[in-house]
């Protein structure tokens, strides 16, 4: 059931993730609606509404077509409109900013909303329109179905003006820097406060170790189906590899400490969830990369914006502040029993892939520089989980003064760098 699960839930998020997600359901809903409408139609629904309120009847079935049609052209007009406005905003994304905050962007819920209102409104219009016909003894012109069709236009229309402001502050960097942040420090909280350890296994040389059957990037990993197993199974489970990783088929995956059956191995691999588009909602890691790649990507020459640069390192000293509450070794006990050891981004690593980055592009700036600085002092004065922490912090602090002092000229700006560094070291 828990690998149902897993699966269910990976795939609800890779559909809701789809651009075309609410578009298609909206659409799907107002065809059934619109056939409903034929059938309300059937039993007399607009002569009862034209005997309560007579100022809503129509009496020319030209004016009631002609009325759709226009409601059709300006829905296609808008719909065209707002699909250009979408893919503006994904381009200027993916070439000012990172392309990793694409899916974040795609992904947007009140998009996906506002295009499906539109669909669903030209669609709802194009079936309604040919099923008018010319009014008999029997039959009228579907008022009821004409007037419902002008109401969803209507909110078409005040979706229209929310999607304009929506789209104009979703394309501001500071809101994609605050919507990465936020999801990365969610997601970190959630590993913090999750029932883990300080600890590894001890001596796993002699475990058996089992590989990847197939190649992508390991997006997931449903530790809860794993201690399930571990736990009827009475074993201990390895991990690895670390979640995000790009793997081969037959890469070491994980170790168990004793035999079990195959079909037991298939339930385990099936919690290992391999998929392309990586999610900061499911890897704060990947919240660390996006905001240091628009820090990059800001001091580049052909963009060179120090201030974009200096909010993204603020945003990185806030998630290695809560980074370091959190051990490296991660070790999964339950009832006083031993059940997982996850592999996961040493601190060291961590924070020495984003400031490598960050160095090779700023090192010229001394702003930049400045406030790379100023972020290893802020991190010293902040508690730790390990006191390794630290050192890492120091070695960083020494590499981007050694850098500085090869790239900037002027002295009185490698004197305000070289105190700032000798109050760090000292």
């Amino acid at each position: 059931m828990k690998k149902l699960f897993t699966k269910v839930n990976s795939f609800y998020n890779i559909l809701t993730g789809s651009i075309a997600f609410y578009p298609t359901f909206y659409s799907i809903l107002a065809i059934f609606l619109a056939f409903f409408m034929k059938y309300i139609e059937t039993v007399d629904a607009s002569k009862q509404l034209i005997e309560w309120f007579p100022g809503l009847e129509i009496t020319d079935v030209d004016t009631a077509r002609n009325l759709l049609t226009t409601l059709i052209a300006g829905g296609i007009s808008m719909l065209v409109f707002t699909f250009n406005m979408v893919m503006l905003l994904l381009s200027q994304a993916a070439a000012n900013y990172s392309p990793r905050v694409l899916p974040s962007l795609i992904s947007n819920r009140k998009h996906q909303l506002i295009l499906g209102a539109f669909l669903g409104s030209i669609l709802y219009n194009i079936i309604t329109l040919i099923g008018i016909d010319e009014p008999t003894q029997n039959q009228t012109i579907p008022i009821l179905s004409v007037l419902l069709g002008l109401t969803a236009a209507i909110i078409s229309l005040a979706a229209f003006v929310f999607f304009i402001h929506n789209i104009s502050s979703n394309i501001q960097i500071n809101n994609i820097l605050k919507n990465v942040f936020s999801k990365a420090l969610k997601r970190l909280n959630k590993v913090i406060d999750s029932n883990y350890k300080d600890g590894s296994f001890s001596n796993t040389d002699d475990w058996i170790t089992f590989k990847a059957k197939n190649s992508g990037t390991l997006q997931n990993i449903s530790i809860s189906g794993l201690k399930k197993i571990a736990k009827e199974q009475d074993i201990k489970i390895k991990l690895l590899q670390i979640k995000g990783t790009y793997l081969l088929a037959n890469s070491p995956l994980f170790k168990i400490n004793k035999e079990i059956d195959e079909k037991v191995t298939d339930e385990i691999q099936e919690y290992f969830l391999f998929r392309e588009p990586e999610l900061v909602s499911d890897n704060y890691v990947l919240g660390f990369k996006q905001i240091t790649e628009i820090a990059v990507k800001a001091m580049s020459p052909g963009i060179n914006d120090p201030g974009t640069a200096i909010n993204a390192i603020n945003y990185l000293t806030q998630l290695f502040c809560v980074r370091m509450n959190k051990p490296d070794l991660e070790l999964l006990i339950e009832d006083d029993k031993e059940l997982i050891e996850l592999k996961t981004v040493s601190f060291e690593e961590l924070i020495y892939t984003t400031c490598a980055a960050l160095r090779t592009y700023s090192r010229n700036d001394v702003i930049v520089s400045l406030k790379m600085m100023s972020m290893y002092e802020q991190l010293l004065q902040n508690p730790a989980s390990k006191k390794d922490y630290y050192k890492s912090i120091h070695n960083q602090a020494e590499l981007l003064m050694h850098d500085c002092k090869e790239h900037i000229e002027n002295t009185g700006d490698l004197e305000k760098l070289q105190n700032l560094y000798e109050k760090i070291a000292s």
